[in-house]
């Protein structure tokens, strides 16, 4: 790696890659320190690239024998944790000097609904405010480790290391199918009605799916990528295949063109709030009681 000639400035300091960093530099294996991110190992080399280009230096030397630290890597490590650990600090005196202004950033997966805890956070003393925004499936965790958002009314997770979390309900899965499937007109089905069909996501996504999807059932990505729901109902309409989702979705997301029908012998999807548990935000710690009071106010 060739050094950039100019010198970096604070600005040029990205908190989230130096968080990236540190993983690396206390687990020195890429591997690891993705897993312990809980990030994709070719997404986490990315960062670690681009942050030795903002920084102007080369913190790792990768070779046959492992990853090892520089010279400019090693001094960066002894000064990281000081940096975050004044960056979390500065965070909470924020909060405090703030004053009545009560901020909330919450996070809902599509089909469930954060209004009614909104409301009541809200109520519940002057200058609250919860911004509520949709988040997808493959992003529901890491918008929470990030710090992108406060609390996340979440699908059921399988690793929730780091993670505050509290139940709100269970609800049942539901067959997504063309509008003509000869299987439209049955009042339930089960994996194993659903085998010969071509499942359009990952079962490995779903856990509850994972343990009970048919041994023979054949799946794969629509040939286009998927980014949304809406983007799912499109090849299903496309009778390309068939997806599986929560009924609090398939009731969001209604269209003449597809049908729904439940799925039985599937565990039902458990529907949770996550927060980073690793941090102190008390009026992150508010709003989820609020919406533990409303929680059958969820779907």
């Amino acid at each position: 790696m060739t050094p950039s000639t100019s010198r970096p400035t604070t600005r040029d300091l990205d908190l989230r890659k130096l968080r990236y960093f540190v993983a690396v530099a206390e687990e020195l294996n890429f591997g690891r320190a993705a897993r312990r991110l809980h990030i994709a190992q070719p997404v986490l080399s990315r960062q670690i690239r681009a942050f030795e280009g903002e920084l102007g230096v080369q913190l790792f030397v990768r070779g046959s024998t492992g990853t090892h630290l520089t010279g400019a890597g090693a001094q960066l490590l002894q000064d990281a944790k000081v940096l975050l650990e004044e960056a979390n600090a500065l965070q909470q005196r924020l909060f405090q000097a703030a004053g009545p202004s009560r901020t909330v950033t919450v996070g809902v997966m599509p089909g469930l609904r954060a209004t009614a805890a909104a409301a009541a956070f809200e109520a519940a003393g002057e200058g609250r405010r919860a911004v509520v925004r949709q988040v997808g499936w493959a992003e529901q965790v890491e918008v929470v480790r990030n710090g992108d958002i406060d609390v996340v009314y979440a699908r059921e997770v399988d690793d929730s290391t780091g993670l505050g979390t509290a139940p709100l309900l269970s609800e049942p899965y539901c067959a997504v199918l063309p509008a003509d499937d000869p299987l439209a007109d049955r009042t339930s089905v089960t994996m194993d009605d659903l085998a010969d069909r071509l499942l359009l996501q990952d079962p490995a996504v779903l856990p509850e799916l994972r343990r009970t999807a048919a041994p023979q059932q054949r799946w794969a990505p629509p040939p286009t990528a998927v980014h949304t729901v809406e983007d799912k109902l499109e090849h299903v309409a496309a009778r390309e295949g068939f997806v599986v989702l929560p009924r609090s979705t398939t009731d969001f997301y209604r269209r003449p063109d597809v049908c729904v029908v439940p799925v039985e012998g599937v565990p039902p999807n458990r529907v949770i709030l996550i927060w980073d548990a690793t941090t102190d935000n008390p009026v992150r710690d508010e709003f989820v009681a609020a919406a533990l009071a409303c929680r059958d106010k969820t779907i």
